[in-house]
């Protein structure tokens, strides 16, 4: 069987399973002993196996990402397609927040139903900001001992050391510094081939977790996800057809619906593998060719978007997070939303864009808001269809951004005026 298939068939069993016993067995003994002493420790093992990765895979992934721009030669597009991403991703996460906050799809859950959903073994969370002031946000961004910080869940701290990190390696010249590079980029390969095989014990962890919800709270736990799924597809759709048809007309000069067009073949790619790293060569193909956009600024843009550019995982990691918030009876205040809003604007540079990079972080933000960690199984149980909408806009995105930074660029010369220059010189 193929991963997606195993995925689904661990998935369809312990939803069922779960569900056939919660409705025959109700509260028995017997199966509450089976999801406190089995499944759920198995569904638990996945997610710190999960948690374990998070740190170093953050770390290595923004220090490349960061580094991969090298500042000193390009500056200026640097700066064009880091504001751009930067920008859009606090659109995106504001839409999600936006309508999560106004839907509530977690809402509707009895408290009897939400005490039995927090029952079980809890992974030790990291705790909340207690300060919530603009100054007390911008004092923890930069922290005293950024190991010290990421021992203790400070992942703000962790991620804007991070990038700072990543900033001072691609402007350090010299070949230590480039070994160094090459370092880091090694422990990011390490860390993704940790992830495959992490998620390889998916179907088995996934099943677990959703046996474990689905037997004690049954039937009426699919509500809140078909509802957590609307709004997922909405919350997507309004920045795919709406905030990127506004960027290309406005600040990229072009037909949004000409744009759209022309992107048909890497919106295709992008939705069948779930990966913007896959989707790549695809992208720059349609840059070139059917956008006509300059090979420079094209190659950069994208292969720096791929890796950066997330809009789609960072909107999806912020419904998500509210909507098991709501789903627990967590209240999440304005200044939390507001932090959840950063990390999630931040992580996204980072998140790795291949199929469930974002799990981890998620994993990550709910235990520190104290949200349980466990609920990643209902979750999961709909990831792969939502990471290969939210990879679609992804990629639409890195193509919008390339069409914003091309304008008012010098266009690529034809190549045998190119040549004549080469022969003459």
């Amino acid at each position: 069987m193929k991963p997606h298939q195993k995925m689904l068939l661990g998935i369809s069993v312990g939803a069922v399973a779960g569900l056939i016993a919660n409705a025959v067995f109700g509260d028995a003994p017997w199966l509450r002993g089976l999801v406190e002493h089995v499944t759920n420790p198995v569904g638990q093992l996945f997610i710190r196996l999960l948690l374990m990765l998070v740190v170093p895979l953050l770390f290595s992934a923004l220090v490349v990402g960061v580094a991969e721009l090298d500042l000193k030669q390009v500056g200026r597009l640097g700066a064009r397609t880091l504001g751009y991403t930067v920008v859009l991703s606090v659109i995106s996460v504001l839409i999600g927040l936006l309508l999560v906050n106004t839907l509530r799809p977690g809402d509707g859950l009895s408290d009897e139903a939400r005490a039995l959903a927090r029952t079980g073994t809890q992974i030790k969370a990291a705790p909340p900001p207690s300060d919530t002031s603009v100054g007390a946000l911008f004092m923890s961004m930069v922290p005293t001992n950024p190991i010290k910080a990421a021992a203790d869940g400070d992942m703000i701290g962790l991620i804007v050391f991070s990038l700072i990190f990543g900033l001072g390696l691609a402007l350090t010249p010299g070949e230590p510094a480039l070994r160094l590079k090459e370092a880091i980029q090694g422990l990011y390969d390490v860390m993704m081939k940790l992830i495959d095989g992490v998620l390889n014990l998916a179907p088995i962890g996934v099943g677990a977790l959703l046996f474990s919800m689905t037997a004690r709270l049954g039937f009426h736990i699919l509500g809140q996800l078909a509802s957590y799924v609307g709004v997922v597809l909405l919350a997507l759709g309004i920045h795919m057809f709406v905030v990127y048809s506004l960027s290309v007309r406005f600040l990229g000069g072009r037909n949004p619906l000409e744009f759209f067009r022309s992107c048909r073949l890497a919106i295709v790619t992008a939705f069948s593998t779930s990966s913007s790293s896959a989707t790549l060569p695809t992208a720059l193909k349609v840059a070139e060719e059917n956008l006509h956009l300059p090979r420079n600024v094209a190659r950069f843009v994208l292969t720096a978007g791929s890796a950066m550019n997330q809009n789609g995982t960072a909107l999806f990691e912020g419904v998500t997070v509210l909507f098991l918030a709501q789903v627990y009876g967590v209240e999440l205040g304005l200044g939390q939303q507001a932090v959840i809003m950063f990390i999630c604007v931040l992580a996204g540079i980072g998140t790795a864009g291949v199929p469930a990079g974002s799990i981890p972080v998620i994993a990550m933000i709910l235990g520190m808001f104290n949200i349980p960690v466990e609920g990643l199984g209902l979750i999961l149980g709909v990831d792969r269809f939502l990471d290969m909408c939210r990879t679609t806009l992804n990629v639409t995105g890195d193509l919008a951004a390339a069409v914003y930074v091309s304008r008012g660029e010098p266009p690529d010369r034809p190549v045998g005026e190119e040549a004549a220059e080469s022969a003459a010189s």
